[in-house]
């Protein structure tokens, strides 16, 4: 019995651990510009200093051209997404409602 006890405390621990391994941090970024050059949605973003560049293929569920603003982006992690390369989602950025934020896309983080 205490060994069944153990391992489904073993299960739970792992499973809160691998939870939070996901949870990632809303980061917010400004976006720059937004366009559509031969299919694909460019979208420029200022994050702290850097300047970042997002990609999607135009049609594709979660690709939008994005209007300049303040957004929350999240960089998701390896291998987690729609497309095979480091994947961002951008939320709606609501300084007043922080609990509101709303996902409106899905991008690959050009590097």
């Amino acid at each position: 019995m205490k060994s069944t006890i153990s391992l489904f405390t073993v299960l739970i621990a792992a499973f809160i651990l691998s939870t939070a391994a996901f949870a990632q941090e809303k980061a917010p970024v400004k976006v720059i510009s937004s366009e559509v050059v031969t299919g694909v949605v460019m979208v420029r973003v200022q994050k702290d200093t850097k300047t970042l560049e997002l990609q999607c293929n135009q049609g594709a569920s979660g690709c939008k051209i994005l209007p300049s603003g303040n957004y929350l982006m999240v960089e998701l992690p390896k291998n987690y997404g729609m497309d095979d390369c480091r994947n961002v989602e951008m939320y709606r950025a609501d300084r007043d409602k922080p609990e509101a934020t709303q996902r409106i896309g899905e991008y690959c983080m050009v590097e």
